[in-house]
């Protein structure tokens, strides 16, 4: 079924997004993505009986994510507010839920979905490696390698750095996924028991969002060991200590959208199809 569909606001993955669904014979309508002048004032813009909002939706809760210039989300639901109408976003906050909700527009959050958190686990991965590469003078083969969490991201992270001849160790807390860091053979360090662990490393990968890497673990880290941080903000890492204490600690935030937004966009339209065709509303 062609459908109309409103891509508003948010970064090249956006932009990727609606040259998806045109590709698919929808008619599309963008805000925020181009020059000003190339685009439909927002009423009209805003108009499509789809609407596709940004991941992250808001920054903080009360404007929505924008290349440049900025819309307060209050401004903004009225538009998207009525029967027949279908307005998913990605990473809503709970202030954004709550004011699209008083305003009478049922916000579908698609970064829920476990297909999409999957597929950006992909550039993710790719995106933390390629920064690696960047800020270190040595080889991922034959490097020791600490990946802090196991889950999505941290899964295959470790992978590909064995696929690249890397020594790879894997902490987490769970005992299920000490397990099969173990039966996978990756090292296993228990993530609440790194002190004394740390100072072999070459590269740190985080991708736990919570402060790990405090202070006093940083302290043990040696001088050329580089920090990749990938958990969403505020990330793991006491940045303000690791600059203090001379040690490269990179945040790299929202890699698909910036190493892959096509491959991201992709996962995203997919992840969309699956919700409307679950509610009967197939696209």
């Amino acid at each position: 079924m062609r459908r109309s569909v409103s891509v508003l606001g948010g970064d090249p993955r956006q932009l990727c997004l609606a040259e998806l669904f045109r590709e698919e014979g929808h008619r599309v309508h963008t805000w925020g993505l181009a020059p000003p002048e190339t685009e439909l004032p927002l009423p009209e813009a805003a108009s499509g009986d789809v609407v596709v909002l940004p991941q992250p939706l808001s920054p903080d809760g009360v404007h929505l994510s924008l290349r440049r210039g900025e819309l307060l989300l209050e401004d903004l639901w009225p538009l998207l507010a009525g029967p027949g109408r279908t307005v998913l976003g990605g990473r809503v906050d709970p202030a954004a839920a709550a004011s699209a909700q008083a305003a009478g527009v049922e916000l579908i959050d698609y970064f829920r979905r476990e297909e999409l958190q999957v597929a950006n686990a992909v550039p993710t991965a790719e995106g933390a490696l390629a920064a690696a590469m960047a800020a270190t003078d040595r080889t991922l083969q034959g490097s020791q390698c600490l990946v802090i969490g196991f889950g999505r991201i941290g899964k295959l992270l470790a992978c590909r750095l064995r696929g690249l001849a890397a020594q790879v160790a894997v902490s987490a807390r769970r005992q299920e996924h000490l397990a099969w860091i173990r039966a996978l053979g990756y090292t296993p360090l228990r993530t609440d028991r790194l002190e004394g662990c740390l100072r072999s490393f070459h590269l740190i990968f985080n991708t736990v969002p919570a402060l790990i890497l405090d202070r006093t673990r940083l302290e043990e880290i040696r001088p050329d060991c580089v920090i990749i941080d990938v958990a969403s903000a505020p990330g793991g890492v006491d940045f303000s200590a690791a600059r203090e204490l001379g040690i490269t600690a990179l945040q790299e935030l929202s890699l698909p959208g910036r190493v892959a937004p096509l491959a991201a966009a992709q996962a995203v339209r997919d992840a969309i199809g699956h919700i409307l065709e679950e509610r009967g509303e197939p696209i």
